[in-house]
């Protein structure tokens, strides 16, 4: 196991122009004080930014993955949907709470084109930067992610997001299901506990801290 683990830390070294980010469901409502709130995740703030700035820099493609929720809850997890039937307005098309945090984007002027994003279509926002819409936990689950990916020769994934039990891990384990190899940022995922991490590596997703990713990609 430990070779195993040398092994795949050198590895981002030889993929990086075969990397993209991926963050998932940085959406406003997830912060403190807010409808969604999950502790930790203003924590975070700051390493996504510093990380998303530098990709940005370096070209690196950035794909956000974000959760939209019909006001009825026909597009909703069976685990939510009486709650949005109920009348509870959560992550929904127009919301302010819906929109990505500010931090996350590189312009604040950027808001969500509910229409087209649950359509199933990318939007873009700048060159190599899109946001996508995913219709469960999931990022891969019914949608484009994949064919996007191979398009653009991408090989190496790194993660980055919003409660870790939830949409990351599931995310992440979609990711290595399809051969990607997998990185996930420990301190810009809310949510990640000690357990979990062992279970990632069990499975050949390599952990970095913020700052030893940085390191590593310049």
């Amino acid at each position: 196991m430990k070779l195993y683990k040398e092994e795949n830390r050198k590895a981002i070294f030889n993929v990086k122009r075969n990397l993209a980010i991926i963050t998932i469901d940085l959406q406003r409502d997830t912060l403190k004080g807010r409808k969604l709130e999950i502790p930790g995740t203003n924590k975070i703030l700051n390493n996504l930014k510093a990380i998303l700035s530098l990709a940005r820099k370096k070209n690196i493609p950035i794909i956000h993955i974000v959760r939209i929720y019909l006001e009825d809850g026909s597009n909703a997890e069976p685990v939510r949907k009486k709650i949005i039937k109920a009348g509870n307005k959560i992550l929904s098309p127009g919301d302010e709470g819906t929109e990505i945090f500010k931090e996350a984007l590189p312009n604040e002027n950027i808001n969500l084109n509910c229409n087209l994003l649950l359509s199933g279509e990318p939007q873009k926002i700048r060159d190599d930067e899109i946001i996508l819409y995913k219709p469960r936990w999931g990022a891969f689950y019914n949608t484009k992610l994949h064919k996007i990916l191979q398009v653009k020769g991408i090989k190496s994934l790194s993660f980055m997001g919003v409660n870790f039990p939830n949409c990351p891990r599931t995310s992440i384990y979609e990711a290595s299901e399809r051969d990607y190899n997998v990185y996930a940022i420990s301190d810009a995922i809310s949510g990640i506990y000690q357990r979990g991490k062992k279970e990632l590596e069990s499975i050949g997703v390599q952990l970095f801290t913020a700052k030893e990713f940085i390191e590593k990609i310049n």
